[in-house]
């Protein structure tokens, strides 16, 4: 019964945590936006989450025990996305590919979609919290 209640919660956790890792992503983009020969990095975020959904929505296998006191180990964290480089629209002349205007507008995006992600999370946390307490 406990997995049921926390399987609707990995999904945002998952979300939440590759979020965080855009977001430092492109936070080096824009520190590193006046360092020559400077590839600009990102992910692709869908493909990401799908990847750390996904390998989540399989049954697991068990686990070989060797006493039955013992429990079955955590589930691993958050695969970490391939990085790739991203394709400037215009070259400049030191072959550094930061847009400032593309990275700000993917940081500011991102931050608005995590920020989504932790009210809709905090949002399901109250509902079955008042579920749980018998609220109306």
């Amino acid at each position: 019964m406990l997995d049921r209640l926390t399987q609707s919660l990995d999904f945002h956790a998952a979300a939440l945590s590759l979020r965080a890792e855009r977001t430092r992503v492109l936070a080096a983009n824009i520190a590193n936006a006046d360092t020559p020969h400077y590839k600009a990095r990102d992910f692709d975020f869908r493909a990401a989450l799908a990847q750390a959904t996904g390998a989540r929505s399989g049954p697991a296998a068990p686990l070989a025990r060797t006493q039955a006191a013992h429990l079955p180990a955590a589930p691993d964290s958050t695969p970490q996305p391939p990085l790739l480089y991203r394709v400037p629209l215009q070259t400049a002349l030191d072959a550094n590919t930061v847009e400032l205007e593309v990275e700000r507008t993917a940081f500011v995006e991102n931050t608005v979609r995590y920020e989504a992600s932790l009210r809709f999370l905090n949002g399901q946390i109250r509902t079955l919290l008042m579920a749980i307490n018998g609220q109306p």
